[in-house]
C-alpha cells in the first residue's frame, strides 16, 4: 500500500487498468477494504495532525507568554536604572552632609536644654 502513495506500483497498476480499458471500480471492486485504507492515508497526508496542531498551539501561546515577558523585563530594567539613578544620587548627597558636618566642626554647640525649665516655658 506504500508503494501506492509513493507512486510506484500505482503508477504500473494505473497503466494496466488503462490499457485493458476496464473501470477501476470493477478493478477494485472486490477490495474495498483497500481502496478505503488508501483513501484515508491520502487523505491524511493533507491534513495536519493533532498532535502537530496541539504543538503548535502550544508554539503560538508560548509566543505570546515570551513577548509579554519581554514586556515586563524591559519595564523592569528601566525601574532599576531610575532606581540605580536615585540610588547614586541619595548616596551623593549623603557625602555632601558628611563634608558639610565636618567643615562646621569649629561651630560652636549649644548645651542641651536644662531640666528645670523656667516657669514662662511651661
Amino acid at each position: 500500500m506504500g508503494e501506492l502513495i509513493g507512486g510506484g506500483e500505482l503508477r504500473i497498476g494505473t497503466e494496466l487498468i488503462t490499457e485493458s480499458g476496464l473501470r477501476r471500480d470493477v478493478v477494485y471492486g472486490d477490495h474495498k477494504e483497500l481502496v478505503e485504507e488508501f483513501q484515508a492515508r491520502v487523505k491524511a497526508q493533507h491534513t495536519v495532525p493533532a498532535a502537530a496542531e496541539k504543538i503548535a498551539e502550544q508554539n503560538r501561546a508560548l509566543k505570546e507568554e515570551n513577548a509579554a515577558l519581554k514586556t515586563d523585563l524591559a519595564a523592569e530594567r528601566e525601574r532599576n536604572k531610575t532606581l540605580t539613578r536615585v540610588a547614586v544620587e541619595l548616596s551623593l548627597e549623603l557625602e555632601q552632609a558628611k563634608e558639610e558636618l565636618t567643615q562646621n566642626a569649629d561651630v560652636v554647640r549649644l548645651p542641651g536644654s536644662r531640666t528645670n525649665s523656667p516657669s514662662w516655658q511651661r
